[in-house]
């Protein structure tokens, strides 16, 4: 059941448009942008005159005379040329609070049709550092991941690794040249195969012998040579060791731990079936397929070199989910520079038909940048390491906290550090519009005051304490001031803000969300005492209304991958 204030008048509206014989498309009310005149406004009355050949007017008053009626109402009025007015009554909405406080769900409601759907976001490169590049993959994926479960869809996440590509002919061309052959390869740690990556790929940069040399110990190893493959399965396992250390700490969750390499077989499938359908052409020695529009780059399906193209392997994951996992949606959360790979993908994966009735969805994201406006680097100008950024923000989060307090251990207060830094990083990230790149700010971020994740735990941990101190169980809600009123009205918004961030794939409507909540929140509790309030009724309705917003801000925080401590601590 829905407890949005706004799909219940909706409701409401509905049911009065169908019985004044009134085009029901148009029966439907949003928050008034004049809040000091109503709660909402309709504007279905405009829409519908040219249909009804009346005046907008004359029709928003045989509505607001059937509005008028209903006692969840307090007032109805018809103003300009015929925009609806609507005030809700005081004891409907408060009737909508304490249904909201008493559902695990808050009054938000499940689909009616779930869907099947794979996520692929994350995309590490073996024998590569996670680097502030991986960071939106890994934040916005995971935010989109909790909603869409949240909202009812049944959500696989698959971290899909670049394993297969010419890298590890390069990393184990470089090992050969190094060691004279590879017999050494299963000593090294991780460090040790990430300082021989970053050599292969200065040595490829300058010299075309080099490169050519590392293409061809790739398409050996694809094709199964077996030095090359016991070789590339310890890269491949210490790598996945540390990326899955990264992405712990980041609290991102994935499913499924495949990569390029396990879409190999099913690459060739997608070779022949482009044959067996006429659609492949060869073209100065590679296999290819053209687009529709011939602006766009084909799509190489083998390259010339007898290796697979880049897209290829994208392809065959589309129909491996399709087939194995029976995805009815597959979403991509990429770097928004990827674009045109994902329309060639997606249309190749159209043409050949392996994924009917199946959506598809490239979330392109923006870059993180510095203050230059330039993707965000260390200070010595090398591209920052996801650890080094983690590390960078628990020390300024460090700042912030006092190293002892009473009734708290060491522990505690690292635990604190973390929670903070993680979700300050975090909702960094995602109060930005996704498509939009962003200036990381070492020295906001952190703030506890400001649109900040900090401010948002604060808030929390703010209620959590005024609980504690409260001597009493939180009663029925009653609306007996205007800050009282708003923030009732805010919490009522919950439901059709999560249901516009799953249906935009914009997690940014839910921290937005988040913080508008708790600037209410603030409002209502400077002007509303609790734990002085002589009015023993009063003080437990507003103290039921303090813990639903403490639960609405913790599901929100969730929504975000973000923890909420119980406490914050402050120097």
């Amino acid at each position: 059941m829905s407890l949005s204030l706004e799909n219940m008048l909706n409701k409401k509206l509905e049911n009065i448009f169908a019985a004044l014989g009134l085009d029901t498309k148009f029966a439907f009310a949003k928050v008034s942008d004049r809040p000091d005149l109503s709660d909402f406004q309709c504007n279905g009355a405009l829409a519908l005159a040219k249909s009804e050949r009346k005046n907008p007017r004359e029709i928003a008053t045989l509505i607001a005379t059937e509005l008028q009626k209903d006692s969840d109402l307090a007032k109805v009025s018809v103003d300009g040329p015929g925009f609806l007015n609507i005030t809700l009554d005081d004891a409907f909405i408060a009737k909508t609070m304490n249904e909201a406080a008493d559902d695990e769900r808050f009054g938000v409601q499940k689909t009616t049709t779930p869907r099947k759907i794979v996520m692929d976001f994350g995309g590490p490169n073996v024998a590569k550092a996670l680097h502030v590049g991986h960071l939106r993959s890994a934040v916005i994926g995971e935010s989109l991941r909790r909603i869409e479960e949240f909202v009812g869809h049944d959500v696989v996440s698959d971290v899909h690794l670049g394993d297969w590509g010419t890298q590890m002919g390069m990393i184990l061309a470089e090992i050969i040249l190094q060691d004279g052959d590879l017999s050494k390869t299963e000593t090294y740690n991780i460090d040790e195969i990430s300082a021989f990556y970053k050599q292969a790929n200065a040595r490829c940069k300058e010299n075309e012998a080099a490169k050519e040399n590392a293409r061809k110990i790739t398409a050996e190893l694809q094709n199964g040579d077996p030095v090359y493959r016991k070789a590339w399965q310890h890269l491949r396992k210490e790598s996945l060791e540390a990326i899955k250390k990264n992405y712990l700490v980041l609290d991102a969750h994935f499913d499924l731990w495949l990569g390029e390499s396990d879409a190999h077989d099913a690459s060739g499938k997608i070779v022949e079936m482009a044959k067996d359908q006429g659609l492949a052409k060869i073209d100065d020695g590679a296999l290819i397929i053209r687009l529709a529009d011939d602006s766009k780059p084909p799509v190489i399906l083998v390259k010339s070199d007898g290796g697979f193209g880049y897209q290829v392997t994208d392809i065959a994951t589309i129909k491996m989910r399709v087939d194995d996992l029976q995805a009815q949606e597959i979403l991509y959360v990429v770097d928004k520079r990827q674009a045109l790979h994902f329309e060639q993908v997606f249309e190749v994966a159209e043409k050949l038909g392996i994924a009917p009735n199946v959506k598809f969805k490239h979330i392109g994201f923006g870059t993180v940048n510095g203050a230059d406006g330039k993707p965000f680097k260390t200070r010595d100008g090398g591209v920052m390491n996801l650890e080094d950024l983690i590390a960078l923000s628990l020390e300024k989060v460090k700042e912030s906290l006092p190293e002892e307090a009473e009734g708290y251990t060491n522990t505690d207060i690292e635990k604190m550090a973390e929670q903070i830094a993680i979700g300050a990083i975090k909702f960094q990230d995602l109060k930005n519009n996704t498509a939009s790149g962003y200036v990381f700010e070492l020295e906001d971020f952190a703030k506890f005051e400001g649109k900040t994740g900090p401010y948002i735990q604060y808030a929390i941990a703010r209620i959590n304490s005024i609980l504690r101190k409260a001597g009493m169980e939180p009663k029925d809600v009653v609306i007996t001031n205007k800050e009282e009123r708003d923030l009732a009205l805010k919490i009522a918004q919950l439901n059709s803000v999560i249901a516009r961030a799953e249906a935009e794939k914009e997690p940014s409507i839910i921290s937005d969300y988040a913080y508008n909540l708790a600037q209410v929140f603030s409002s209502f509790y400077n002007a509303s005492s609790i734990l002085n309030e002589p009015n023993k009724e009063v003080a437990a309705s507003r103290l039921k209304l303090a813990k639903l917003v403490r639960d609405i801000l913790q599901l929100n925080l969730y929504l975000m991958g973000i923890e909420a401590p119980e406490a914050m601590l402050k120097k």
